[in-house]
């Protein structure tokens, strides 16, 4: 079949602007306009009754998640120009029938979707915005020069609630880009959490690792050991006589992440790192011989019947064993 050379990729994807007939083309094939969401029974193009969506990245850190944040920006977008209220042309300018889509305010075309595979798409007209007529030059409006919209800068503020997860869409109601006779779209902003230092988040909970003297694991301490998400020292007090082991976990109720539209929060969980002394602490034999007195614990005794001493590399590298 001739008509299939349109079909044929080496050939390149037919331009919607091309002297090829592409309707032609898919009524021989039983494509036709019914076949369209966008279409009406009576095989006619129907533009969409509200403008599409914007969607947005918006980076926040996890302080901004833990108190709420406000923010103010500069938006540019498309609104129907005031002038001619969208229609593009002076007033009682009569406006002639786009050459482009001939009329109909849409044009067919064609995009690869597989190899070998093509599928009918169908757009609106840009040269006539879907409207299917256009104003010549010298009828145009003189503000939006027949464009129906301007370009317009407006200051849009965004609040984002104290508690809110990443992945959590803030949307800001038709202030999307305007198009005459359609409802404007929303502009959706997604929330995405930058990785922070010290906390880690866990739905409504907060992670966070300290690190203590040995000194102070075996003797106490009463200090500061995090600044909270909101500037606050959280202070621990721990008494003389406990002794806080590696790896130990602390629980803190209700210092975790506000819970979004009430007033309580999750609980925050301190894991305990001990930092060792450096080799050469003890200077003199006496210290030694001091902290064993004080700390009188055995070594566990392992049975055995024969032994050897052996030389041993104290700082070998973990993952040769790997």
């Amino acid at each position: 079949m001739h008509g299939m050379a349109a079909f044929d990729q080496s050939r390149g994807v037919p331009e919607m602007g091309t002297d090829v007939d592409l309707e032609e083309i898919f009524r021989m094939f039983g494509m036709n306009g019914d076949m369209h969401s966008d279409f009406t029974g009576k095989g006619t193009y129907q533009r969409p009754s509200r403008g599409q969506d914007e969607n947005q990245s918006y980076q926040v850190t996890l302080e901004e998640l833990y108190k709420g944040k406000t923010v103010k920006f500069a938006s540019t977008k498309n609104v129907i120009c005031s002038h001619c209220k969208g229609s593009g042309g002076k007033e009682r300018a009569k406006p002639v029938k786009c050459d482009r889509c001939k009329g109909k305010g849409f044009k067919f075309g064609l995009a690869s979707v597989a190899p070998n595979t093509v599928t009918q798409t169908v757009v609106t007209c840009d040269s006539c915005n879907g409207s299917g007529k256009f104003f010549k030059e010298k009828d145009r409006c003189k503000k939006c020069k027949g464009k129906q919209t301007i370009s317009d800068k407006k200051v849009l503020e965004i609040y984002i609630p104290k508690g809110s997860n990443a992945g959590d869409q803030i949307v800001l109601e038709g202030e999307a880009d305007q198009v005459p006779n359609q409802e404007p779209g929303d502009i959706i902003f997604t929330l995405d959490q930058e990785d922070h230092e010290v906390f880690r988040r866990v739905q409504n909970n907060l992670s966070a690792e300290i690190h203590i003297t040995l000194t102070e694991a075996l003797t106490g301490f009463d200090r500061v050991v995090l600044k909270h998400l909101d500037g606050r020292g959280i202070r621990i007090n721990h008494p003389p006589g406990k002794i806080m082991k590696p790896g130990q976990a602390i629980k803190i109720k209700g210092e975790g992440m506000p819970i979004k539209k009430s007033d309580c929060k999750g609980d925050l969980f301190i894991f305990v790192k001990i930092d060792f002394p450096d080799e050469n602490w003890a200077k003199n034999s006496s210290s030694l011989t001091s902290l064993r007195q004080l700390i009188p614990l055995s070594p566990p005794v392992i049975d055995v019947t024969e032994e050897d001493e052996v030389d041993y590399e104290p700082n070998a590298d973990p993952n040769e064993v790997r």
